[in-house]
Formats: structure tokens, sequence, C-alpha cells
């Protein structure tokens, strides 16, 4: 189970709900469906199984952005719970040559494989990297063209690509943006490869999605309406997870977050625009409760703060007390003031800070919400995801704007082509 706590005003769901409903019935967004995709876990699953990978420890992710980041904030939330996985995972996102060069020392082509994710399929950061790892790996040569696979939108470039050169290429709904894609083949490959229970990652994800499409889930619409509302009295979305497993999901949320809602708007009265949306921020806690939490305390008041953590019973790993990691009865010279600690476990010491620090803000008025995860699995992670992701699409809904392009990216890609001229 996944606890939501959000404490803004009920509103009428209805029309937002049915706004999403005709989202998903149009294909404007195609996410909507992902969870019930049968097929494309069958495939992920059947991939993941190949003799190839018997001899397979590292798997390297060629892609940024939406190709990139999903994978990234499932893997770190669930990881530690692949004790029999044999694999590393590595990220190729962008042309860093110190980062590519790091990579590159830590492998081998005989125990490698090369994942390349690109959407569009001529993205030019992951393509530049294939270059150079085709180039350096001979991974188009008979030998070990095994060793490299694409995913990629139907009929894209790098699909007639893969094709000619006879590589193994999965494609995507093309109405998935890549910010939204990590419960497509973008994600369910790489994660199959890497050990983690997509079945159950799909769960999660369809039972949340089922429930919101059901009237369950008013909350999520109460709090689209409330940032929507005052977007411009609170202009900033705080994400504040509380443990490191959630590092990157708040890395993919501040994407999911900024690219879908910052747009413009065109005035009705003159062909001028105005800019609307909401700016993520991701925080870790207790870390940035000894940075960050002094801007949100007594600087300006324009953030809402939405607080992520995990229940005190995640941190055990069978059902024995002694499993988990306690603050030991141990007294140090000098350091007495801090023994009131002492006893107790580190996950109850973390989710106490979050909840002092979510009370300090209450009492100063800030607008809050929590959530909080009853476990750390797949199904959970998956549930959360979609949780986000309808967030994003309600919000949007509310604000007006279409959540699901990006042309504010564009305009740099096209002046960078200038350069080259």
């Amino acid at each position: 189970m996944i606890s939501f706590h959000t404490p803004y005003a009920k509103v009428d769901s209805s029309p937002v709900l049915e706004a999403i409903k005709a989202e998903s019935s149009s294909g404007a967004s195609g996410y909507y469906k992902l969870p019930f995709d049968t097929l494309a876990l069958e495939s992920a699953l059947a991939y993941s199984t190949r003799e190839h990978f018997s001899s397979i420890t590292d798997l390297v992710i060629i892609g940024v952005g939406g190709s990139s980041l999903g994978t990234r904030a499932v893997y770190a939330a669930l990881g530690h719970s692949c004790r029999s996985a044999t694999r590393r995972v590595h990220f190729l996102e962008h042309t860093d040559p110190f980062e590519t060069r790091r990579v590159l020392e830590s492998i081998t082509l005989k125990s490698t494989h090369f994942l390349l994710i690109s959407k569009s399929g001529t993205t030019i950061e992951s393509i530049s990297l294939v270059k150079f790892l085709i180039t350096h790996f001979d991974l188009l040569s008979s030998a070990n063209k095994q060793h490299l696979s694409c995913i990629t939108d139907s009929g894209s470039p790098l699909e007639s690509f893969a094709k000619a050169q006879g590589l193994e290429c999965f494609t995507i709904p093309a109405n998935v943006g890549g910010r939204f894609s990590v419960l497509s083949l973008v994600g369910l490959v790489p994660l199959s490869l890497l050990g983690l229970d997509i079945s159950a990652l799909l769960q999660g994800a369809r039972a949340m999605m089922e429930s919101f499409f059901a009237g369950k889930e008013g909350h999520i619409i109460d709090k689209a309406a409330f940032l929507a509302k005052h977007h411009k009295q609170y202009p900033i979305s705080v994400l504040f997870s509380y443990g490191s497993v959630f590092s990157e999901l708040n890395r993919w949320f501040v994407q999911l977050w900024g690219e879908s809602l910052g747009k413009s708007l065109s005035q009705a009265d003159s062909s001028s625009t105005q800019g609307v949306g909401l700016t993520p921020v991701g925080l870790v806690g207790s870390i940035d409760q000894h940075s960050f939490l002094q801007l949100i305390v007594q600087g300006a008041r324009d953030k809402v703060v939405s607080f992520l953590s995990l229940s005190d019973e995640c941190d055990k790993v069978d059902s024995s007390e002694d499993s988990s990691f306690i603050v030991p009865h141990c007294h140090l010279a000098g350091l007495e003031s801090t023994d009131f600690v002492n006893g107790t476990p580190f996950l109850r010491l973390l989710n106490l800070q979050k909840q002092a620090t979510l009370e300090t803000l209450e009492s100063l008025a800030i607008p809050t919400d929590s959530i909080v995860l009853e476990r750390l699995d797949e199904w959970h992670i998956g549930a959360l995801v979609v949780y986000f992701e309808l967030l994003t699409s309600c919000t949007g809904v509310l604000l007006g704007v279409n959540a699901y392009d990006q042309p504010g990216v564009e305009f740099g890609k096209r002046r960078l082509r200038t350069y080259f001229a």
C-alpha cells in the first residue's frame, strides 16, 4: 500500500477525470496503456533470458533524458533487492569524455551488452556515443553485433539502421513520450536484464491506473487543482524524498514535471506569449535539511513541499528485529548530547527527522503533503511512477497546457546545427 496525506481542499474531480479519460481514449498520450501491455512484458522477459546474456556481467545504457532517467530511478530504488543479480549497469548519457573513459575502463566487450535507446533515433548525444562505441569495439562485425541492441520509435531512422545491420531492435508506441516511457520497453528491457521483477512493476502501475480511472484517487486531482490554482503564488514544487534510494527518482521527477508543465501560452488578444509552469526541485532527506531547508523555512514563501518516505518496516530483511540497522547504545565521552537517539533504528530516525521537518513547515503555513510507501518493492515503485505521471497530466489539464510536447527543447537543437553549417 501507499499512504497519501493530501490536505488540500476537495474539488469536483469529474471535469479533470473526464479530460484524462478523453486523453487516454484519443491517444494523445500512450502512457495510460503501458501497464496493460502484456506483449511488451513478454518480449522483455523473453529477451532477457536469451543464451547471449548468460555471460554478460555489464549492461551499458546509451540514452539521455527519458531514455535513461526512468530506468535509473527504478533501479536506484530497487537495486538493493537484486542480491542474486550479477550484472552491473552503466549509463552513457551525454558526450562527457571523462565519464565515457571511466565506463570503458571498467568493462570488456566479451562480458558487456550495449543498449542504445533513442525515441527519435537521431538524438545527437546518443548517436555520437554509439558511433564511438561501434568504432572502438567493432560492434557491427558479425562476431560482435550481438553485443548491441536498440530501442526506438517504430519507423525511426534508428530502426531502419538496426534492420539494415541485423541488430536486435525494439520499438515503442510513437505517442509515448520519453519522460513517460519507463513502463514501456524503454524501461522493461534493461530492468529485466538487471534482475528486477518487471511483472510486479507493471502490476503496481496497473493497480494505480485502474484505481484512478475508477475515481478512487481523488487526492491526485485535489493536489493538481491546488497547484494549478496557486501556480503564481507557489511556482516551485519541491519533492523532499527521505532516503538515498530516491535520489534518481528525484531526477526523473524533475524532467517529468519541468518538461511537461513549463510551456508558453498564446495570448488571446495578441501574438505575444506568456510562460507558465512549476519549477521542480528534488531534495534528499535528511541530507538537504542541512542545506536547502533553510531557504524553504526562512526564504520566500513560494514553494509547495511534497514529502516521500518509507515506512519504518522497510529496512527489515526478515522478521527479526535484529535485521534493522540501529543506533548502538554507545556512549562517547564528550558526545553525550547525542545519546537521545541511541537504540533507534536508522530508518525510524530518518522518518522522525522527516516528521519534524514536515511539522515545522506546517506550523509556518507552508503547503505540504506526504507519500509513504509501506514496502520498497517493484509493485510499490510501479504504482508510484504512475502516481507522478497522473499528477503531471492532471496539473497540465488544469493549467491548460499540452503536457506531452517539448517545443522549447528543440530551439537549442536547431541552433546547434548552425554551428556546423
